[in-house]
């Protein structure tokens, strides 16, 4: 406690006030392939292990349960030890370190349940939940907001898990295992004392986000997100290959570098990601900006691709990538510029999400295009930032060649990414001829619904080409996940390539 001063009435008067200290810090990440989510793996005989951090302390006070019932709940959860912390973070990291830990997740927000509950939310599980006969308050063991963790483990590494944990001097106890069937059940010393539906559970965990999620963005969307989550037979993100990963040692077996031009234009931030995967597959990437363009400082007769990248071009404002396209068409060279190049048949061009908005708008320049659509505000009414769910349509793009039938997770990042068509009937004809990419549920059907498709566009259309397969639209970002590491969630037999690197291998391919 401290003194401090205050006005009151006028004058000086002294009071006392609890001293807080709030520690925020943060470290980089040397590997982020080995980090934890709350994702339960289906490992079987696999174990959730929790590890109080509060020496056996189950203080109610400003718990979301007590609040539930308009009560403070008493005193508060503290850190009653800071070494315990200390010793905590030592023991983790040598679990981490071991390969021991499978799945983390803290307990310190909403108490065991909701951790454990959270965690089978995450992997679309039912859990069993044993309680020892030591536990004589369920209701304090399960809903106190103490300092603690689960982990998940096998079962053949409890021991060694055991160990660590013990020479740290941490409480743990084996608390719950992920069942067989889709019920999250508490037991105590055999006895049921709680079992619900893991979709009725996560029905009432969605539900607020789904209410607010309703009178912020478009209520059908947010009613359509909500009732996808509670899909008991949802099988999840998945992908299917229909083609061998790509090789990151494929570009050494390439004779020279053909230029690219990575175009860019004012708020655009796509260009890195875009060249990293370019120099991979043995390109020599050129940064262009349309400043140079537009000046006469550059030219665009040496290159063999053109790609215009995505980001935020003229701060997503003013139709995003329509605004790009408009000093191209309104500049009486670079039209020129850009007609020509569009002409030749030795060149390629790629468009990502602001590119995918710019090039559709310079249709009138590329032969083959007369069925395109534009592109408009996602039906969300949002920004849509996901990883999203395609499959890739067979077209005669050069860019997706041989990789026809695969369903792949991608990065999505637009506010204007659905696409309008001129009439029914160019939608039809352009969707059975152009169509290259398309958004699909985790069943792999043709996603009409949000967010599996996350903007709206009709028949789940992700992306397009041209008549002659040389120009490829697309809204999603192939760029942003050409290495497994940079996906959310990938099948743990990828390599360091994602598939996405193929895109970008065929473009090298074809230029030879």
């Amino acid at each position: 406690m401290r003194t401090v001063w205050q006005d009151a009435g006028g004058k000086p008067q002294a009071v006392t006030a609890p001293v807080s200290l709030i520690v925020s810090a943060f470290a980089p990440v040397a590997d982020v392939r080995r980090t934890l989510t709350p994702e339960l793996q289906r490992e079987p005989g696999a174990a959730l292990v929790l590890i109080d951090l509060a020496n056996g302390a189950q203080r109610l006070g400003g718990s979301c349960l007590a609040q539930t019932f308009g009560h403070y709940g008493g005193a508060p959860p503290d850190l009653d030890d800071p070494k315990r912390l200390v010793a905590f973070f030592a023991a983790q990291r040598e679990l981490r370190e071991g390969g021991l830990v499978l799945a983390y997740h803290d307990r310190s927000d909403g108490g065991l349940f909701t951790t454990l509950a959270e965690m089978a939310f995450a992997a679309h599980v039912g859990l069993d939940v044993e309680l020892g006969a030591e536990v004589k308050d369920p209701v304090g063991y399960l809903f106190a907001e103490e300092l603690g963790a689960v982990i998940q483990v096998k079962r053949a590494d409890l021991a060694r898990v055991d160990a660590v944990l013990a020479k740290h001097s941490l409480a743990h106890a084996v608390v719950a295992s992920v069942a067989t069937h889709g019920d999250v059940v508490i037991r105590r010393a055999g006895a049921e004392l709680y079992r619900a539906a893991r979709v009725e559970l996560q029905r009432k965990w969605s539900e607020l986000t789904f209410r607010m999620q309703a009178l912020r963005d478009d209520p059908e969307c947010a009613r359509e997100a909500f009732e996808s989550a509670l899909d008991a037979g949802d099988p999840g993100l998945n992908a299917r290959l229909t083609f061998e990963l790509p090789s990151e040692r494929r570009a050494a077996t390439r004779v020279g570098r053909p230029k690219v031009a990575v175009l860019r234009e004012q708020g655009v931030n796509g260009q890195r990601e875009m060249a990293a995967t370019l120099d991979r597959a043995g390109f020599e990437a050129h940064d262009v900006h349309m400043s140079d363009i537009l000046s006469g400082r550059s030219g665009l007769d040496a290159y063999r691709g053109v790609i215009a990248c995505g980001g935020f071009s003229y701060g997503d404002v003013l139709g995003a990538g329509e605004g790009w396209a408009k000093t191209i068409l309104y500049h009486e060279r670079a039209r020129a510029m850009f007609a020509e190049l569009f002409a030749r048949a030795d060149v390629f061009a790629l468009g990502v999400c602001n590119g995918c908005q710019m090039l559709s708008a310079l249709s009138e320049l590329i032969p083959g295009t007369e069925l395109w659509p534009k592109f408009l505000r996602n039906r969300s009414d949002q920004f849509e930032a996901r990883v999203s769910l395609v499959e890739i349509v067979g077209s005669p793009s050069v860019l997706l060649r041989g990789m026809e039938g695969a369903r792949l997770p991608i990065a999505v990042a637009h506010g204007e990414g659905r696409a309008a068509f001129a009439s029914a009937q160019a939608l039809a004809e352009c969707d059975a001829a152009l169509t290259a990419l398309r958004f699909v549920d985790n069943r792999g059907a043709p996603a009409e619904r949000y967010p599996a498709n996350p903007n709206g566009s009709p028949r789940g259309i992700a992306g397009l080409c041209n008549a002659d397969g040389r120009v490829t639209i697309m809204m999603p970002h192939p760029e942003r996940v050409f290495r497994t590491t940079q996906l959310s969630w990938h099948p743990a037999d990828w390599g360091e390539c994602s598939p996405w690197q193929r895109l970008f291998d065929n473009a090298r391919s074809w230029v030879d």
